[in-house]
């Protein structure tokens, strides 16, 4: 693999992708750091340290931003309100007459709905970039001073919190114009590229946390390349598992000419979902803590006692919390396969040009055939991302602290999925130049 890396690097247009690729993220990593004004440093560092729901959720903002939460830059909501756009959208296509209509037209099709999704993703940035401030305004309160004390929508307030949304939703799109450069003119898919880079870069500080431990510096150390060595061992078997189920063409005659069938083979991936389970149940097992968070000093005992058993069950991420997680994980996994399956609508498109399924019927039976075959291999990737999503907690069991992990499991599973994925189109590349492909 370092012999092609060094083959791609001596062509010219691959080293100009590879130069653009980095130059972006120098870009992306510098305007991470300019911070949105009148935010209090204080009380953010203890959002950040505080282990409440609300510090968890923006845990996973600050992953998902490459880092940027942590300065409450631009940048703070990073891609992450377009991915959002893009899963609604993905859920909306089989249910929207027009949507499916547009799903079916081909390229030209898939370019409208990337358009819409780019056009949704503004509002929904601004009302995430509304919601991220009033969310930490409302958690992280230190001294009786929250970390935006000057945002408001009334008086003096009006213009200084119109100028900072403006600001935060100007960020995001431009976060998506630089993985939109990366994935047109450098190596990858560019929004997986500027996460990575994100999870990436915050490595280091924390294996100088551990290796800081000089009572536990070696053992945690161990610990962490024992258990990074085995999830990513891990990761790569199920994420390149595949069921592949055979299928046939028959002869097709076209004018005077009559093509011979061939056959081939459908490639159904054990875990088609990718990380979105975990997204949407972290999502979903956060949202009830927050809330709670507004009613713990109810005046009403009984909603104060609720609010207080709700934020100990979502917030403290210790005992049925994982249990609750993992559950959640795989539900999801199940739901978010299906969508994608039904989307692209494998028999019907089989049945248009020609091939069948050995042994079943073309139509509704083949569509039975492989609701079935991916809903057993999903079981695999069901359980798969359950434990990824609840590895922090079984590490806590035998007594060792969740961030001897240095990143969490799911940020590892963006690691190892954007290396593979790019690995594959650097090798495509490659092909395409009479190389030598390097991944088998």
């Amino acid at each position: 693999m370092i012999e092609a890396v060094r083959n791609a690097w001596n062509l010219p247009d691959l080293r100009k992708r590879f130069i653009v690729t980095i130059v972006v993220l120098v870009v992306y990593r510098l305007a991470a750091h300019v911070p949105v004004p009148g935010v209090d440093r204080e009380a953010l560092a203890m959002l950040l340290t505080s282990g409440t729901a609300a510090g968890n959720l923006v845990d996973i903002l600050n992953m998902l931003s490459g880092g940027a939460v942590a300065n409450f830059s631009i940048l703070a909501m990073g891609v992450y309100p377009y991915i959002t756009a893009q899963i609604i959208i993905q859920l909306l296509t089989p249910i929207v007459p027009a949507l499916a209509e547009l799903a079916k037209e081909g390229e030209a099709g898939r370019n409208k709905i990337n358009m819409y999704t780019y056009y949704f993703a503004i509002p929904m940035a601004a009302l995430n970039s509304v919601g991220q401030i009033r969310l930490f305004s409302a958690s992280a309160i230190v001294g009786g001073q929250p970390i935006m004390p000057n945002f408001g929508f009334s008086g003096a307030n009006l213009l200084p919190s119109i100028t900072t949304i403006v600001a935060m939703t100007a960020g995001t799109m431009f976060a998506i114009w630089l993985g939109e450069l990366i994935t047109e003119q450098g190596i990858g898919n560019g929004l997986s590229i500027i996460i990575f880079g994100g999870i990436a870069s915050q490595m280091p500080v924390n294996i100088a946390r551990l290796a800081a431990d000089e009572d536990h510096r070696w053992q945690y150390l161990g610990i962490f390349v024992a258990l990074t060595a085995i999830t990513v061992l891990f990761i790569v078997v199920i994420q390149e598992g595949t069921r592949r189920i055979p299928v046939q063409y028959g002869k097709r005659v076209r004018g005077r000419k009559q093509y011979a069938g061939g056959s081939t083979h459908l490639p159904m991936k054990v875990n088609t979902a990718g990380m979105i389970p975990l997204i949407f149940a972290q999502s979903f097992l956060t949202f009830p803590a927050v809330v709670a968070q507004f009613f713990v000093d109810s005046e009403n005992a009984t909603l104060a006692g609720i609010a207080s058993w709700t934020n100990n069950l979502f917030g403290n991420r210790a005992g049925w919390y994982w249990v609750i997680y993992f559950f959640m994980v795989a539900g999801f996994t199940y739901f978010y396969t299906d969508v994608m399956v039904q989307q692209q609508n494998l028999p019907e498109t089989l049945q248009k040009q020609g091939g069948f399924i050995p042994g079943i019927r073309p139509g509704r039976p083949t569509q039975d055939y492989l609701n079935g075959v991916t809903r057993r291999i999903t079981l695999v990737g069901a359980l798969f991302l359950g434990i990824v999503a609840v590895l922090p907690g079984a590490v806590q069991l035998f007594g060792v602290q969740a961030n001897v992990l240095v990143i969490s499991s799911s940020g590892l599973l963006i690691v190892v999925g954007v290396v593979i994925d790019t690995m594959r189109q650097l090798e495509a590349q490659l092909l395409m130049r009479h190389y030598e492909g390097f991944i088998r």
